[in-house]
């Protein structure tokens, strides 16, 4: 079963040739990371995971790239400057250095000038970047200019896999494809009539936001086109949410990796997480990682679970799969149709949902009840 998930990354997957240049990272821990002993297993075990699969695609692919580099302490932060001379080429780094672009940008401190200053070099030297990425480092490199410009100008397929656990080959790895493609765009073809989205759950979460205006997008887990981008695990309808306009109120019982020992609730107001309330821990980690940046509050993303195989709900790869479940990011969305750009995105599943649509016409559709989808 093992080897075959694997093997099926190559094939099924991203669909690797043998003239084609792949690149594998992944990350390690620094010492000092706040995460639980099973968490830290689990991440210390990714190396081993990376290793296996660069050996794997030597069968697939001409040339295979290995990195590892230190944690960078956050999912959307982007990747330091070796991995970017690894995917982008040395060449194309060097003039992104002498340009003095290549800091402000991995600082997401880049103003519109500068990013379309780098978007210029890095098009010029598209040929040097690598034909697809296995991005399996713990913290998410998703939602970067690292990997935007990577599958956007490029035209590079990305397979991003945060957190990733090995028992995922065996679960929502083992998915039929197809079926999930099939289900997942039918879904996005229902969710971009609407404009307007409410939702609504057992535990009393509920907030309404607008989406005029914006595309929502499809995770199914076939990245054979250039420029494919997608996280294994795969399975979710997701789409940035206008900013300003998310009002409601979230209630957590879930960290990213853990069940919380008590609900922590999230305010929300204007587009924006206003307050949080919790006795738990998580609820002062996250009130850090909130005041440390404005935008660091933005309501980044509504995303909408299909993936059938998808059932942990401890791992939030896996959890914001699982079909019948939604999930809500705080921070950046820049590279997925928004406007916030921060070195920070954390996503949070809510389930049993019920979610309605709201056209222009002010027509409602109910599109699941009580975590069942009913239009699709």
């Amino acid at each position: 079963m093992l080897t075959h998930a694997v093997r099926e990354i190559f094939r099924t997957n991203l669909g690797i040739k043998k003239d084609e240049k792949v690149l594998v990272f992944t990350d390690k821990p620094s010492g000092n990371e706040d995460v639980s002993a099973n968490d830290l297993g689990r991440w210390e075990r990714l190396e081993d995971i990376a290793l296996l699969i660069q050996e794997t695609g030597r069968g697939f692919a001409g040339d295979i790239i290995y990195q590892v580099y230190p944690s960078r302490k956050g999912h959307g932060v982007e990747p330091p400057s070796n991995l970017w001379k690894s995917a982008f080429g040395d060449k194309t780094v060097k003039k992104l250095e002498e340009a003095k672009l290549l800091k402000p940008v991995i600082g997401k401190r880049a103003s519109g000038r500068k990013i379309a200053a780098a978007e210029k070099i890095i098009d010029r030297y598209k040929d040097k970047a690598v034909d697809a990425v296995i991005a399996l480092s713990n913290y998410s490199t998703s939602h970067t200019r690292f990997r935007d410009f990577l599958t956007r100008i490029c035209g590079t397929r990305y397979a991003s896999m945060p957190l990733f656990d090995i028992g995922m080959f065996e679960g929502a790895m083992n998915v039929d494809w197809k079926a999930l493609a099939r289900r997942t765009n039918a879904l996005a073809r229902i969710v971009s009539r609407a404009e307007v989205i409410e939702v609504n759950t057992p535990n009393g979460t509920h907030i309404r936001l607008s989406k005029e205006g914006r595309r929502p997008l499809t995770d199914t887990g076939i990245l054979q086109k250039p420029g494919s981008f997608g996280n294994l695990p795969a399975g979710e309808v997701f789409l940035a949410p206008v900013e300003g306009t998310a009002n409601g109120k979230l209630v957590l019982d879930w960290a990213p990796t853990y069940r919380l020992d008590s609900p922590v609730v999230l305010t929300i107001t204007d587009g924006e997480c206003a307050d949080v309330e919790g006795e738990d821990r998580f609820a002062g980690l996250l009130k850090e990682r909130l005041s440390a940046r404005k935008e660091n509050r933005n309501i980044a993303e509504l995303g909408i679970g299909t993936n059938d195989r998808a059932t942990r709900p401890d791992n939030i790869l896996e959890s914001e799969k699982i079909l019948g479940t939604i999930h809500i990011a705080l921070g950046d969305n820049s590279s997925f149709g928004g406007t916030v750009k921060t070195p920070f995105h954390q996503d949070f599943v809510f389930f049993r949902p019920t979610v309605v649509l709201i056209d222009r016409n002010g027509t409602k559709t109910l599109l699941m009840k009580s975590g069942r989808l009913r239009a699709v």
